[in-house]
């Protein structure tokens, strides 16, 4: 499935689990999954190895999967970028450096920021086995979101990160991290309607300020999206034997639903395209729809009828997140 986490990380994960209770793991993940609920983020709950285990186990793969996806979409509509450099902000445990070293390899430098010394740490144990030199090495700082900020770097990821910034201190963290970026900013945040807004205001001040879209949207005018719709994708992740334990889940899978937004400097080249695809399409036995956002700004129920048997070959495989490609 899509956003597998690398084999050492996945087996750093499974080290810490020696002699660690079931139901415990499963008390503390019930916490964190209020936390997220409730929109406050993870940074209160995560006070102890113990809860930073629950995390491990329960949330970063999900985290991981989603923050793949963003980076691997910029990676298609960006294929001439390749940056050398990186910066995690309020990185947590490290996962977006995780998908960042996953995605370019190249990258040699990374500098993951967190308010949190103790999943610093826990991103360096994580790290340690990695073959990548760039995790084992990386530059850890304990800041907030605006002495993530204080660096420059090619690519610059906030992953789950701006619910914990107050509405107030919003618009200046966006416009602080878009400084420190020389090449693409991503955002990732949970797929949620009010995570969504906190993504559609940082798009509209990165386009203000001169930045381009390079992913999801295919066109930088105005957001078309009208409440109570919101703009968020998901991915398929499988689900770990001590993940279902621990959520007493019977599905081998779960889907993370995310919204993101990648915003690049002017010299760094990407691709248009003519659409994405909004929604999970609908199939029948005359035809397909597809709900998109398209390249004009506007929202569109395309319908391609199978009697159409050329459109209907290239439309068919289209799903939910897809670009459709300009003509």
């Amino acid at each position: 499935m899509a956003g597998e986490l690398p084999g050492y990380l996945r087996a750093a994960i499974e080290r810490r689990l020696n002699g660690v209770a079931r139901g415990e793991l499963a008390r503390r993940s019930a916490a964190i999954s209020l936390a997220y609920r409730s929109g406050s983020g993870s940074g209160a709950v995560l006070s102890s190895d113990a809860d930073i285990t629950a995390y491990l186990v329960t949330r970063l793969p999900a985290t991981y999967a989603a923050t793949a996806a963003a980076l691997t979409e910029v990676a298609r509509r960006a294929p001439s970028f390749r940056p050398a450099s990186m910066i995690d902000a309020g990185a947590g445990p490290g996962t977006a450096s995780f998908a960042g070293t996953a995605t370019w390899p190249e990258i040699a430098v990374v500098t993951m920021v967190d308010a949190s010394a103790r999943l610093l740490e826990t991103s360096a144990e994580l790290s340690a086995d990695s073959d990548i030199a760039a995790l084992r090495e990386a530059r850890r700082v304990a800041g907030d979101m605006v002495t993530a900020a204080a660096g420059d770097a090619a690519l610059v990821v906030a992953s789950y990160a701006l619910a914990e910034v107050s509405t107030s201190r919003l618009p200046a963290t966006v416009a602080r991290l878009w400084e420190a970026t020389s090449g693409v900013l991503v955002l990732v945040e949970p797929g949620t309607p009010a995570d969504f807004a906190r993504i559609r205001a940082a798009r509209a001040a990165l386009i203000a300020a001169g930045g381009n879209i390079v992913a999801p949207c295919p066109h930088a005018l105005a957001c078309p999206i009208v409440a109570p719709d919101w703009c968020h994708f998901a991915v398929r992740l499988a689900r770990s034997r001590d993940h279902r334990l621990v959520k007493e889940a019977d599905a081998p899978f779960e889907d993370e639903k995310y919204a993101y937004v990648a915003v690049a400097r002017p010299e760094v080249a990407h691709e248009a395209f003519a659409a994405r695809v909004l929604a999970p399409t609908r199939m029948n036995k005359v035809a397909m729809t597809a709900k998109l956002c398209t390249a004009d700004g506007t929202i569109a129920m395309r319908t391609v009828p199978r009697r159409d048997a050329e459109a209907f070959r290239a439309w068919r495989w289209l799903d939910w997140s897809d670009a459709v490609e300009a003509d």
